[in-house]
Formats: C-alpha cells, structure tokens, sequence
C-alpha cells in the first residue's frame, strides 16, 4: 500500500513539477520581496507568512490529492474497503498489560520486528545511496541563480523520489505475497473449527444418531403391532422371519406387514404364536421375502404362486380350526421359488 501510495506522489510530482517549480519560484521572489513600509510593519510578518503558508499548501495540494486517492482506492486491490463498527466499540481487555506484554512477545510480533528492521535497512540504503551520489549537485545549488537552482533542487527530488519508490517496490514484491498467503492461513480453520462447523451445519452427529435410534424403534414398534393382524408368518425358521396379509377387496397382492433377522425374526414368531398367527417353515420363500420385499409393499409378481400355495394352506387350516373340516390341511413342503430370488440357493 505504502508502494503505491509514494509511487502516485511520484507521478503526480513529475507530471507537475514545471507547474510547481514555477509556483515555487513566484512564492520564493514573493517572500523575498518586500517595501520600505512592510519593514516597519509589525503585522507585516505575520501577515506574510499566513499568505505564504496557504500559497505552499496550494501548491502541494494537487499531490496530497494524489496520494490520498491513492490511500483511498488500493484497497480495492486487495480486496475492497472493510468497515468494522466492532473496531471502534470500548473494549478494556485491549488495555490488559498481560495481553499487551503476550503480543509484544509472540512470534508474530518477532516476525514483524524482523521485516520492520529490514525494511528501515533497505530504505536507508537507499536513501545514503541518493545522498551520497547528489551531494556535489547539492551543494553546487548555492552558487545558481534562484530559478536554475529550483530547477536542479526538483530534479534531485524526483531522482531522491523514484529511487525510494524503487526501494519501497522491492520491498512491496516480497511483503505482499507473504502477508497474503498469513492472511489465508488465518482463515484456515483447524480440525475442531471444521469439526465444530459440520456440527452447527449437519447436527451433532451423536444426536443424530440417536434420534435415528428412536425412529428405527419406533419403526420396529409399528411393525411388530401388525403381526396378530398378519394371515401367516413364513419363516427360514430361525434366521428370518415374514409376516404376510392379504384382503382381496383392498390389496392387489399379498403385502409384507412384517420381517426381521434373528432377534427380531424370533419376536415376530414368538408374537405370532400369542396371536394364533400360523407360522409356516419355508426357508427359500423366507429368504425370498426378505431380500426382495420391503415393509408395506406387496410381494414380487415372481413369488406370486409360491405365496399362493402359502395362503391356501392358511384358508384350509382355519377352516380346520373352525371345526369346518376333519383334517389337517398337508404343510406345504415344496414351494416353486425362482432361484434368482432365494439369496439361498448358491449356499
């Protein structure tokens, strides 16, 4: 920013140095000019140097202009103005000398010492080397006349001017990449920072587990209370377990109410059995049922004839049961299961 800055006070100054070296050599004359009356004038000085004064600051206000445009408009290189009202509230851990005394000696503040004290060398480099190579042309300003002697005073400034804008050059091409690159690794958060913002983001992963907890039993919960209200139970018999309904004026096809693995297959055959829910040994349709039916959807178009059997059975086994026949329906020992259905069927 200082780079720049200097840099549009330079080109400003060389852009209007004939301009200036005029206005300065009419303000000169002008202040060493003065009457018979003026030196008996007690306000004469004071007067004189108020004109004076206003007429320098005239002068160099064009290059003030510069530079404060210049102050004003770089920041929009790096990124645009930011107004921080945070900044300006009365904050009294600032006045902590602990804090005071943690930042003077942090690593930042040794890493900014460092690069200040490099800078301030190279500057004085720079400005011994412009000293030390003007310094005839300097002293050689005595012996001109007033307006060849602003004429060689305003070269040297520029010269003075350009190479300290040449200093502060170098100094700009190592020390903005460097505070850029410590900018953006501020922002980088660290693990808990990323780990804290998927928390506020997604959820507390615990509680989401959790609450899924809660909805699989909660699941599980309605599940199991439609199974004293399945037709049939067709189990693999202990690994799984499938409960199946079907009402021909509302279903298309028999439609699984019910299914588990282990524990919960041995819940649903157990709850079968307190309800008088019959339950039917057929492990390939079991398997079947399981592996290509969901909970609430009617079974496969494939399984069809195999449930079917399944369902007569149960029609004549309540029948039985009712008293309205003299024997036992046969249990149904070979069902037609496709093998590409029964997850099985390679075992």
């Amino acid at each position: 920013m200082a780079f720049l800055v200097m840099a549009s006070g330079v080109a400003g100054l060389w852009a209007l140095s004939p301009w200036i070296g005029k206005r300065a050599t009419d303000i000169m004359r002008e202040g060493l000019t003065f009457g018979r009356d003026a030196a008996f004038d007690e306000n004469a000085m004071g007067n004189t140097f108020a004109h004076l004064s206003w007429e320098a600051l005239t002068l160099l206000s064009p290059i003030f202009l510069l530079t404060v445009a210049a102050a004003l408009l770089t920041p929009f290189l790096l990124g645009g103005w930011l107004f921080s009202p945070k900044s300006l509230a009365l904050n009294f851990e600032r006045l902590d000398p602990l804090s005071g005394i943690k930042r003077m000696f942090s690593m930042q503040s040794v890493g900014e010492l460092v690069k200040a004290v490099l800078k301030s060398l190279l500057i004085g480099g720079v400005i011994w080397w412009v000293v030390r190579h003007e310094m005839d042309h300097l002293f050689a300003l005595i012996a001109q006349p007033v307006d060849a002697a602003l004429v060689s005073f305003v070269r040297m400034l520029l010269f003075a001017s350009l190479a300290l804008v040449c200093g502060l050059a170098i100094i700009a091409m190592l020390d903005v990449p460097f505070q850029l690159w410590q900018y953006y690794a501020k922002l980088r958060m660290t693990k808990e920072e990323v780990r804290q913002e998927y928390k506020e983001m997604e959820g507390d992963p615990q509680l989401k587990a959790r609450i899924r907890a809660q909805q699989r039993e909660m699941s599980r919960k309605r599940m199991m209370s439609e199974v004293p209200n399945a037709d049939v139970v067709v189990t693999n018999p202990t690994h799984y377990a499938v409960a199946l309904k079907y009402d021909s004026g509302a279903m298309g096809a028999p439609q699984v109410v019910a299914k588990g693995m282990n524990l919960i297959a041995q819940n649903i055959r157990e709850l079968a059995s307190a309800n008088n829910v019959p339950v039917l040994e057929a492990p390939p349709l079991a398997r079947a049922l399981y592996r290509h039916a969901e909970v609430g959807d009617q079974i496969p178009a494939a399984l069809y004839t195999a449930v079917a059997e399944v369902m007569a059975y149960v029609y004549q086994l309540n029948q039985y049961l009712a008293g309205g026949a003299k024997l036992p329906p046969d249990v149904p020992r070979t069902l037609p299961v496709p093998a590409d259905l029964d997850p099985g069927a390679a075992d």
